[in-house]
């Protein structure tokens, strides 16, 4: 392999996430870009008759998504929440993009994100004894994703 055709991995600095102008920001940490499939296994026989067990794809599930950064005077998450605690899902759900950006600022991958909805928010878990930023979580249940960039 030449230096040329050599494929780096791209270096993550921060994520941004915007859902529909509601939630915005920089995380430090996003977790649950991901899906699975259910396995659906049934019995049967082959053309000798020799049992087989036949294993095929079930339903598709997405991951949750996590998102954590520092606390700011941002309510914006907050805010999203209270909506979800209030009853008002239909007015909470947001399609939206996780973009992840390198130290120079340019966006190397971005995921969209369909009818998304505050499953979790926790507020910081503090230590004064040491120098730590305390950090929010925000938990995100959606009905799909896909990689855009």
């Amino acid at each position: 392999m030449t230096a040329a055709t050599r494929k780096d991995p791209l270096v993550a600095a921060y994520f941004a996430v915007d859902f529909q102008n509601g939630v915005q920001g920089a995380f430090r940490e996003c977790t649950g870009l991901g899906s699975e499939s259910q396995v659906v296994e049934y019995r049967a026989t082959d053309e000798r008759g020799k049992p087989v067990l036949i294993r095929e794809p079930g339903t598709m599930k997405f991951t949750d998504i996590t998102l954590k950064r520092g606390i700011t005077d941002s309510m914006d998450m907050w805010a999203w929440r209270k909506q979800v605690e209030d009853g008002d899902i239909d007015g909470a759900r947001r399609s939206g993009t996780i973009t992840l950006y390198n130290q120079r600022g340019e966006a190397i991958a971005r995921w969209t994100f369909e009818r998304a909805w505050p499953q979790k928010l926790n507020g910081p878990t503090y230590d004064a004894k040491t120098n730590e930023v305390a950090i929010e979580e925000l938990t995100i249940t959606h009905e799909g994703y896909k990689r855009v960039q």
